[in-house]
């Protein structure tokens, strides 16, 4: 019942107080306990009480409303947490200021930039965050730049140099409070771009959250996908020497599409999953090869590691 409150909750079919949990939290005491004494009785009064308990208790968290009281560690009104807007970022924001002089983030727009330099010869991406819609389909002359929308949440990017050449740049969402779809919704998304020479690694762990990246402009090493019900839609280009995709999802949807003449081989652990992988020849090993892997200088290698998700891999 959890898991489907919390799912029901992203996908913005219901809506309810995350501080129902922290006011809350002896109704699980309650439900374990009635359940406890009763587990040996079998009698219809007993079952009713212990469904009623549960459906009572549930029913608390699901409608109650404790808006607007505060705790130790900080305030909790009118939907969100008070938060320090502190960042450097450029935004034009909708806020609110709270009796305490604080600002809070209600619904803005913000943009992120890093300039590229010549001994940038490789970089690495790592998007985390759920709740949002990731957008990648073109080029900058910076190294990296985004630009967002925001509603109840807030974006952070930070970056640093490891070694001589490789630039590592993490572009996060924070506090986000808000998913829902529908004609006149409102959400996060972020539209990112990157400078198309350096080798690329991208890292991508989405939670519940839409990602849509065609790569086919970038040279693009590793990446690693990570969601739980979340959506990937990835285009690839030609690989570099060798290119590695994992994939780890619980219940999501993955579409990868990569050019008609890449060799490419998938290996996958999908449990209850299902695959369509078109133009492959399934091997022994329960692997899939494009023809010609084998002996193919440039090869990708894609390997699905999932639970209850949707795979498909196309070749365009």
């Amino acid at each position: 019942m959890l898991g489907v409150l919390f799912l029901l909750h992203n996908y913005g079919l219901i809506h309810f107080h995350w501080t129902n949990f922290f006011y809350l939290w002896p109704i699980f005491i309650i439900i374990g306990g009635v359940n406890l004494i009763f587990a040996h009785n079998r009698s219809p009064w007993a079952t009713a009480l212990k469904i009623g308990v549960v459906v009572v208790g549930f029913g608390l968290l699901v409608f109650g409303n404790f808006e607007g009281r505060g705790f130790w560690w900080g305030d909790y009104t009118r939907g969100h947490w008070t938060i320090n807007d502190n960042d450097n970022s450029d935004d034009d924001d909708s806020d609110t200021a709270s009796n305490r002089g604080e600002i809070v983030k209600i619904e803005g727009n913000s943009t992120f930039n890093q300039p590229y330099v010549a001994d940038a010869h490789n970089a690495e991406l790592n998007v985390s965050g759920g709740a949002t819609t990731y957008t990648l389909n073109d080029t900058t002359s910076q190294l990296f730049s985004a630009s967002t929308k925001e509603f109840k949440g807030r974006y952070e990017f930070s970056h640093r140099k490891e070694g001589d050449s490789l630039y590592v740049l993490d572009f996060n969402m924070k506090k986000n409070q808000h998913f829902s779809f529908g004609k006149n919704h409102k959400s996060n998304e972020a539209i990112l771009k990157l400078n198309p020479n350096p080798v690329w690694d991208i890292n991508v762990d989405a939670g519940a959250a839409e990602t849509n990246f065609d790569l086919s402009k970038f040279k693009v090493r590793k990446m690693k996908l990570e969601g739980g019900a979340a959506t990937f839609n990835i285009k690839l280009g030609q690989p570099v020497a060798f290119t590695k995709v994992d994939v780890e999802t619980g219940m999501a949807d993955v579409k990868i599409s990569i050019p008609k003449n890449v060799a490419c081989r998938i290996t996958k652990d999908t449990g209850l999953s299902s695959s369509n992988f078109e133009g492959f020849t399934k091997k022994d090993d329960d692997s899939y090869e494009t023809p010609g892997y084998a002996t193919a200088k440039n090869k990708m290698q894609i390997n699905i590691d999932a639970g209850l998700s949707n795979f498909k891999v196309s070749r365009y």
